[in-house]
């Protein structure tokens, strides 16, 4: 399965969904995806890795640039559905420290300030270009 994102919006939390494997080959898609949301103004961002099979050192350095944008644009994000393989790599980089784990959605939507928890349509699926 290639990398994809979607992007929903959960009351004022956008929720991207990544699935696949996040690579060099899709590097860039993901922080395309959230310049684009912090570009609109949305600053309140759960990532969804319930369905990311696989994650490289440049998956790695994907997120933690994504996650360095987040934070400069004075925005908040946080991980949902990390898997026992993807948790265990962020253990290893100490970038369990820095991300803000959550065990369901819920539990993480509601750790949004003044989310009031309406779900709307979804908005977006990017995938990398295959230029």
């Amino acid at each position: 399965m290639n990398f994809s994102a979607t992007i929903r919006q959960v009351g004022q939390v956008s929720v991207v969904e990544v699935s696949g494997k996040l690579t060099s080959f899709e590097s860039g898609a993901l922080r395309s995806s959230i310049a684009k949301l912090l570009k609109e103004g949305r600053k309140q961002i759960l990532l969804n890795l319930s369905a990311l099979t696989y994650l490289d050192s440049s998956g790695i350095g994907e997120l933690v640039q994504t996650y360095m944008s987040v934070i400069k644009g004075g925005g908040e994000m946080k991980v949902v559905g990390l898997s026992d393989k993807v948790e265990e790599i962020l253990k290893i980089t100490q970038l369990y420290q820095v991300f803000q784990e959550f065990q369901d959605e819920q539990a993480a939507l509601r750790s949004f300030p003044d989310n009031g928890g309406k779900r709307k349509a979804m908005l977006e699926i990017v995938r990398p270009n295959k230029n």
